[in-house]
């Protein structure tokens, strides 16, 4: 009886001791973290204090409406050098307190709220002694972020489903050149009909390959992306050059809702958009709607999560995933139809630019959920339009620098400010029936 009573005592023990030291390496891991975040964000402050601070001169200015708007907002204007010296010492106030303090489980916050003060001080600097059309880049961020949202919502439609989408790049691809061939051709809402539906179909390549023979996910969408730029640049250089009136697609114009256009500022940001625009926001609501509060939503996310269960409970977990991967592939074609139909009216090789990869990345940024992938894609969208605003008032920051700009910020939040973000259980494990 002893020797089994001081067995069982020495079992809390070993297990105190084993939670005892997981909980020194994780509090060693959050201070590392912690002085990480602390010296970046000095980093920062003394690129704002000791180089940009003294480089400007003069006022910045930022319009704030457009000359043809009903209410005019008077431009603000602010002085650059004293701005920049107060963003730099709130910069290294937060960034000595990260530093020796932390601010533990609001880090996160405080690197976000950081980087976004460090992007009006380089605004501020790069606007100093004229005026810069804020309320320009504002509207553009909105309609820059379309495909971006989009993307992640195609994403999320798969995921929630349990079939991982990296074919997203090819789709969005796929559903610009469509677009524009059959928008010269018939009209463009025929071509943005025709690009949804070929999203659709190679939705269902992916479908067929990852449900039915159970084919790496990863895989099939990194063939998709490969075959949809190959074929769409032959077809380009063999039939598109050869015919440009093929080339030549009608682009729909903005329209602006009655009323609500003439808000200052969010008006034109939110009411005077493509019809592409407004039903990316329409597909944010409804996407949320259905996935959350509907019994098609329930089933979905239940087949992402537990398959096994889900089949036992009656649910063809096949026909779920199908639907979804599908509805995700319109999606995505849909979005693709903007970079033709809803800009510049023709297609270029590779025009997506890695879209869809950063749609990916909004998609993980905002939790699989709608609301959250839209924040994210504001985001994007917004350094989108910084770099181009910033390249057309001739900052001396070089141009090859600014194109880049989209990109690092999608390496900065992926790898800074997304925290333990969870996939669906089985995101990406294909499903056999017993």
């Amino acid at each position: 009886m002893s020797n089994h009573g001081s067995e069982y005592q020495e079992l809390p023990v070993e297990s105190y001791t084993s939670g005892e030291s997981k909980t020194k390496v994780l509090n060693k891991n959050k201070v590392r973290r912690a002085r990480a975040i602390g010296v970046i964000l000095l980093i920062l402050a003394g690129v704002v204090m000791f180089i940009l601070a003294p480089a400007a001169e003069g006022n910045a200015t930022f319009g704030l409406s457009f000359p043809d708007d009903r209410f005019q907002l008077d431009a603000l204007s602010v002085p650059s050098t004293g701005s920049l010296y107060i963003l730099a010492l709130v910069l290294g106030f937060l960034g000595g307190t990260q530093f020796l303090k932390g601010f533990q489980s609001k880090s996160t916050m405080i690197l976000g709220i950081s980087f976004a003060l460090f992007v009006v001080a380089v605004m501020i600097w790069a606007t100093a002694g004229q005026e810069f059309s804020l309320i320009s880049m504002l509207v553009s961020t909105i309609a820059r972020c379309t495909p971006i949202a989009l993307g992640a919502l195609s994403g999320i439609l798969c995921e929630r489903a349990g079939v991982v989408n990296i074919g997203i790049e090819g789709m969005l691809l796929g559903g610009a050149f469509t677009g524009v061939v059959m928008g010269s051709l018939v009209g463009g809402w025929v071509g943005l009909i025709s690009a949804t539906i070929v999203g659709g179909m190679l939705a269902l390549l992916l479908a067929f390959l990852a449900i039915n023979f159970r084919v790496d996910q990863i895989i099939i969408g990194v063939v998709i992306n490969i075959l949809v730029l190959g074929l769409t640049s032959f077809l380009t250089a063999q039939v598109l050059v050869k015919r440009p009136e093929w080339n030549d697609a009608p682009i729909f114009p903005a329209i602006k809702i009655p009323i609500l256009g003439d808000i200052p500022i969010l008006g034109p940001m939110f009411f005077d958009q493509t019809i592409l625009v407004y039903g990316m926001f329409g597909l944010v609501v409804f996407t949320t709607y259905m996935l959350f509060r509907s019994r098609w939503g329930l089933r979905t996310r239940s087949v992402g999560e537990n398959p096994k269960a889900a089949d036992s409970l009656g649910i063809s977990v096949a026909k779920t995933r199908y639907l979804a991967v599908i509805y995700g592939g319109m999606v995505g074609g849909f979005a693709g139809a903007w970079f033709t139909l809803g800009t510049v009216g023709r297609f270029d090789e590779g025009m997506t630019g890695g879209r869809g990869f950063i749609g990916l990345a909004a998609m993980i940024f905002g939790a699989w959920n709608p609301i959250g992938a839209f924040g994210a894609a504001l985001i994007f969208g917004f350094s989108d339009s910084l770099q181009q605003k910033l390249a057309l008032i001739n900052t001396p920051i070089p141009t090859e620098f600014l194109s880049m700009t989209p990109y690092l910020v999608t390496i900065i939040v992926v790898a800074g400010l997304v925290g333990r973000a969870r996939p669906p259980a089985a995101d990406g494990q294909p499903f056999e029936k017993q």
